[in-house]
């Protein structure tokens, strides 16, 4: 009979075997007629009876195969934590690394530089897996943005405003402009693998148009869409109907868009402090603007349909749109469970 390779069955089916020749042994049959009567080498079956001589059933269990997880490793734990707190803290150029995010090739850079280590890419990518760490998306943020100008919003400016509203029996809006144009194709389409697929958009007839609008963080949304840019007298146009609409006291926060700092704005603004009261948002922190998600939602939900071809088309895609979020008060919510936003629910 061929002697069966134990290294070819799963430990489950190892384990059977053990017990099948642990009962062929209690019953008193001679180790050489186990050895005929199961397939199994001799070495096998000795070492299954004296395992459970020694140690009953409990011992004849087998071990999983393989190295003990973490043994081979080129990295010491002090090593590895000492990475991940600099993935995290830092950016590769303020390590005066040529790299912009932590790939797995910055991350190999890093290894190398800090403890003299050659890694190839792939187990780099096993490393980042075991931290539990993710390739995602990055959030952009501006050079300019002062974090300590940041924290400052969220712990005294953002509450000390909601206090006022609260007390004041007002509603807080926060506001932007945006773009709205007819060449902005987005998502993703199927095709056969290697085939990218072709989206089509208006080359000589491209189309634009500006929108400001406002969102609470009780689902109420109102905006204006214009053919032109954003000067003052289209934003205090849109501010006139904002305070009829709102129809009590509205707390305005924006970013700091020239034309919002811009004069005839200001003295509009101040002769009907009763009326509105308009706040900025740190400089070059639009994470930071729940309504940033709004036109996010407008502008992929545009491009993802056949894109038009006139101006009056592209305003009535876009009124559609919002109209259907003003009858959405649970979305519009939504926008402020994002986690750069939540601080304003």
């Amino acid at each position: 009979m061929d002697k069966e390779d134990a290294r070819y069955q799963t430990l489950e089916q190892l384990h059977e075997r053990r017990k099948q020749v642990v009962r062929l042994h209690k019953k008193g049959i001679k180790i050489m007629q186990i050895v005929a009567m199961t397939g199994l080498s001799y070495p096998a079956v000795r070492r299954v009876v004296d395992l459970y001589s020694g140690g009953g059933w409990a011992a004849i269990r087998p071990t999983p195969r393989g190295r003990d997880p973490g043994a081979g490793r080129l990295l010491t734990a002090e090593q590895e934590e000492s990475l991940r707190h600099t993935i995290i803290d830092k950016r590769p150029e303020q390590l005066k690394m040529d790299f912009c995010l932590w790939s797995r090739a910055a991350v190999g850079l890093l290894i190398a530089q800090q403890h003299g280590i050659e890694l190839p890419v792939r187990t780099v990518g096993k490393y980042l897996k075991r931290w539990g760490f993710t390739p995602q998306k990055p959030i952009k943020k501006a050079y300019e943005q002062r974090p300590e100008a940041v924290q400052t919003w969220l712990d005294g400016h953002d509450p000390a405003i909601e206090a006022q509203a609260k007390a004041e029996g007002g509603e807080i809006h926060w506001g932007d402009e945006t773009a709205l144009v007819n060449t902005d194709v987005r998502g993703r389409s199927y095709a056969p693998a290697g085939q990218t697929p072709v989206a089509y958009a208006p080359g000589g007839t491209r189309q634009k148009l500006s929108m400001i609008a406002t969102v609470t963080n009780q689902g109420k949304t109102r905006w204006m869409i214009t053919c032109e840019a954003f000067n003052a007298g289209k934003l205090i146009e849109f501010l006139q109907a904002l305070v009829k609409d709102a129809g009590r006291k509205v707390f305005l926060i924006l970013d700091n868009l020239r034309v919002h700092h811009s004069k005839p704005v200001k003295e509009w603004v101040a002769q009907r402090k009763q009326h509105i009261e308009v706040f900025d948002l740190p400089s070059t922190s639009p994470e930071l603007n729940p309504e940033e998600r709004l036109n996010a939602d407008l502008k992929q939900a545009l491009g993802k349909k056949v894109p038009v071809r006139t101006k009056a088309k592209l305003r009535d895609a876009a009124n559609a749109h919002m109209t259907m979020l003003e009858r959405s008060p649970e979305r519009m919510r939504s926008y402020f469970q994002a986690p750069r936003v939540k601080y304003a629910a």
